[in-house]
């Protein structure tokens, strides 16, 4: 098998695998239904769990006023802080890490998982820096 044709293989392989994982996603995210656009997002987030799963060093340079960090890397160890009888709204700079993280947030038997559809990159709504001292 020549080097032209084994590189050919690899690409191919990496370009099965992700847009199978990202054709798995996306049927998943529309199995869940919890996709809310940016309105439905701001009118009703005051009733729930507002997560922000990006990194800390993001959460502080902006996020959504009223927002918890819990960064999806700790999700599964910091889940124990959210309580699963009241809705839980996520978002994140995309989309992807929101439906991944509701997945797993289902499995621990929340029941209301929703996330922000285009994510924090999208938002208009009003935000807060977190100030250093």
């Amino acid at each position: 098998m020549s080097f032209l044709n084994s590189l050919i293989l690899v690409i191919l392989i990496f370009a099965v695998y992700y847009g199978g994982s990202w054709l798995y996603y996306y049927l998943r995210a529309r199995q869940l239904g919890g996709a809310l656009e940016e309105e439905e997002f701001e009118s009703t987030m005051r009733k729930a769990q507002l997560i922000d799963l990006r990194e800390k060093k993001y959460f502080d340079s902006g996020h959504i006023l009223g927002a918890r960090n819990l960064p999806y890397t700790q999700l599964k160890m910091l889940a124990t802080e959210l309580r699963p009888d009241l809705p839980v709204y996520l978002y994140e700079q995309g989309s992807s890490l929101s439906v991944r993280a509701a997945l797993k947030l289902k499995k621990k038997g929340f029941t209301s998982v929703k996330w922000l559809k285009h994510g924090y990159s999208e938002w208009n709504g009003k935000t807060k820096k977190t100030t250093k001292i």
